[in-house]
């Protein structure tokens, strides 16, 4: 069980309340995943990154994390797309869900424990609909089995919408047959040419908000610790969340509400309608994943943050700050003098975690949790020449640790070079001792090489003193030159 104390702002309250998991020492998270009916967008990515952040963080201080999180693949605009493409839905779920799967994996997202999908779940949602039902907080009408907003006295009470300011079109769905203008569909009767399941009431299938109660009392329980989603879903989706579960079990259905705040282009929510969307896959071919969540790291999560291309080079230039520091230490170490960690080391690098720690413990505040980072890095790069070789390992490991708590810092040299070159960016973080001791790199003998070819062709045109001085340079450097009558050879070598 973890020792830290994790406070989080919890949306129904509106203040900062401390995370007090049901079982002890385990936390149960569900967090909304996608309606896979088109592109994953990079507002979409702001709120999966952000909900990393928290369960990496709470698996680095010792929780036992179940994280859950749905796929929506029956839906109002699943079965629009399809139409307008002729396909049938299920091809639109399949292939939008493929896109989103391969995004998670290129952002370096931690899967979830559970991935529910909401068809493969229609007898939990029917049998919810049963109790609710029977209970009295649902009716049947002509177009779809409804819940009865008024029924549950507790309405409103995320949002802080009030019942009596809600009208029809309000982002509500308007039918003759319902009761009030707020009741929503928990099954939708079948229409021509969409796809049906059987119930008792007829076939049809689930409206959006009953599958998310049904596949958190399936695979968390009636009441979890902490619900997430982005702040666009606070109302009606969240809001029509508590209102069926709670209704159903006569329990809270969540004791933290975690939203993450929009991203924005132009202060503009991301939107289909506003014709600003911006896919993930598009900036991948410009920015790798620890870029972009640095990038989104930089604003503290329950605040929107406005996207641009120059947000995400600042990241950039940062990460590649805080990297050089790192290969520096990790190339070094090698070179260094042996020894054994000092105190005040040792108590450099326990103030260094604990700052960081009780910076993400406090409302997950990844922008302090950079700025930990970057003292570090500056620490380091103050006492390098100091440093023992076991000292520079254990700040590089260090850095390593909680850079995997953002998702960031944890490539090799080479593959951050490989990063780069694939998308034709400049290598500018490589510390100067890397030609010296990375032998092995490709970039390294290619450019050592093509000296050597120049220095050759000196040679046959007899421009000696220039050869000569490229050799003796060179050999400053600590790369030997031999000349043989097989041509010249190479070494590297420890100056």
């Amino acid at each position: 069980m973890s020792k830290v104390r994790v406070y989080l702002t919890d949306t129904l309250t509106g203040e900062k309340v401390e995370l007090k998991p049901v079982e002890p020492g385990k936390v149960k998270i569900y967090f909304c995943g996608p309606t896979v009916y088109d592109h994953c967008h990079i507002g979409h990515a702001k709120a999966y990154i952000q909900c990393d952040f928290l369960i990496r963080f709470l698996k680095y201080i010792g929780y036992e994390v179940k994280y859950v999180r749905n796929v929506t693949d029956i839906d109002d605009k699943i079965i629009k797309r399809a139409q307008r493409e002729g396909k049938t839905p299920f091809e639109i779920a399949y292939k939008f869900y493929r896109e989103f799967a391969d995004v998670e994996r290129e952002l370096k997202l931690i899967p979830p424990d559970v991935e529910p999908f909401a068809t493969a779940h229609i007898p939990d949602i029917i049998q919810l609909i049963q109790t609710l039902i029977d209970k009295g907080y649902a009716y049947i009408g002509k177009t779809a089995v409804w819940f009865h907003v008024p029924k549950f006295k507790d309405y409103g009470k995320l949002s802080k919408i009030k019942l009596k300011d809600l009208v029809a079109g309000a982002r509500i769905e308007p039918a003759p047959d319902k009761k009030h203008p707020a009741d929503f569909a928990l099954w939708k009767f079948q229409k021509p040419g969409e796809p049906a399941w059987p119930s008792p009431w007829g076939p049809g299938r689930p409206g959006w908000h009953i599958e998310c109660s049904a596949m958190v009392l399936k695979h968390l329980g009636e009441t979890i610790d902490i619900h997430g989603g982005g702040a666009d879903l606070i109302f009606p989706h969240h809001e029509n969340e508590i209102a069926q579960s709670e209704a159903a079990t006569g329990k809270p259905f969540a004791n933290i509400w975690f939203h993450v705040g929009l991203l924005q282009i132009k202060k503009e929510k991301m939107s289909k309608s506003l014709g600003n969307i911006i896919s993930v896959k598009e900036v991948l071919k410009r920015y790798d994943a620890e870029t972009i969540r640095y990038a989104y790291a930089t604003t503290h999560y329950r605040k929107p943050l406005e996207f641009s291309w120059d947000l995400l080079d600042q990241a950039e230039k940062s990460l590649n700050g805080l990297y050089s520091v790192l290969f520096e230490l990790e190339i070094n170490a090698s070179k260094a003098r042996h020894g054994e960690i000092r105190k005040e080391i040792k108590e450099a690098l326990e103030f260094f975690k604990n700052k960081f720690i009780n910076a993400m413990a406090d409302d997950l505040n990844t922008p302090k949790a950079l700025s930990v980072l970057h003292e570090m890095a500056n620490y380091a790069r103050k006492n390098m020449n100091n440093f023992n070789a076991k000292e520079m390992r254990e700040f590089a490991k260090l850095f390593r640790e909680l850079g995997w708590v953002l998702g960031i810092l944890q490539q090799s040299l080479e593959e951050r070079i490989q990063e780069f070159k694939r998308r034709g960016k400049i290598v500018d973080f490589v510390p100067s001792g890397y030609i010296q001791h990375e032998i092995a790199g490709k970039f390294t003998e290619r450019l050592i090489k093509l000296i050597v070819d120049v220095r050759s062709e000196l040679r046959k045109r007899k421009m000696y003193d220039i050869a000569d001085k490229i050799r003796d340079e060179l050999r400053n450097m600590g790369i030997v030159l031999e000349d043989t009558k097989e041509g010249t050879r190479w070494k590297i070598t420890k100056m």
